[in-house]
């Protein structure tokens, strides 16, 4: 398997099936976690040095954190029924609980807390909708945790890319500090496919093509994105899903576009 690519695998103890850091990706800022609860199992932690989202993906939970309560959130049953989450956001030196009502997936985004905010609730009402690109370039973003919204160091959103359309593009990179042009960010990409014998395409490449990856990418699947450009395929049949978590050391997404394939912004 390519090296960028971290499979889901069968749940653990505390329903853990997927699960990069730090440490494993090689880099400084971001963690991601994919847990799967049967009803009444719970998931507690401790976030100690990181701010932590939590996006009940699919389900319904009770939710618990800074001293906060939150029963029975939730509202789709299944990521492509493509309304938007519940997630809860929990700051670092804090403990969150949630406790499954239905079988429940559960994605944990992990950066480094400052202590600068409070745990809350963030409702589907909360999560704008916004449609982006035009023609078979269209797709429909869910802002989960943007920029505007109170955080120290992430930055959440899931995209729904129709079948046979693309996504992340025209392509684009943020792997440079260089403010107010491009911050640099690291990325990861929690891929799901429909029907789910499917697949998704991306590739990962830098314009020197000292990184140059296309993958091919399965229902489950989380691909690292450490530099580069990364543009995203559904393949005609196969609607696909991602979840994206973006942090570094400045909290903004300022990107650099490939410049061979800036012209399509011009059309």
């Amino acid at each position: 398997m390519n090296r960028l690519i971290v499979p889901t695998g069968e749940p653990n103890a505390d329903g853990t099936v997927l699960r990069i850091t730090p440490e494993s990706a090689g880099w400084t800022y971001v963690g991601f976690e994919v847990c799967r609860l049967a009803p009444g199992q719970i998931l507690q932690r401790s976030t100690n040095d990181q701010e932590v989202c939590l996006v009940l993906l699919s389900g319904f939970a009770d939710a618990e954190a800074g001293g906060q309560a939150w029963p029975n959130i939730g509202r789709r049953m299944d990521i492509f029924e493509r309304i938007p989450p519940y997630a809860v956001y929990v700051p670092n030196e804090s403990e969150y609980r949630l406790t499954a009502l239905t079988d429940a997936e559960v994605a944990i985004c992990s950066a480094p807390g400052k202590g600068g905010h409070g745990a809350r609730l963030i409702t589907p009402e909360q999560v704008a909708a916004e449609p982006r690109g035009y023609g078979n370039m269209s797709r429909t973003i869910h802002n989960i945790l943007p920029e505007q919204e109170p955080a120290d160091s992430l930055l959440v959103v899931e995209v729904f890319t129709p079948n046979g359309n693309w996504s992340s593009y025209p392509p684009h990179r943020h792997d440079e500090e260089d403010l107010p042009r491009q911050s640099y960010l690291e990325e990861t990409y929690y891929h799901r496919v429909q029907p789910g014998h499917g697949f998704a395409v991306q590739r990962v490449y830098t314009d020197d093509r000292s990184l140059d990856e296309t993958l091919t990418v399965r229902n489950g699947e989380a691909v690292m994105v450490p530099k580069g450009y990364h543009p995203v395929s559904a393949a005609p049949g196969y609607d696909n899903y991602y979840l994206n978590v973006m942090a570094g050391p400045v909290r903004t997404w300022k990107f650099h576009n490939d410049p061979e394939h800036e012209w399509l912004f011009r059309k």
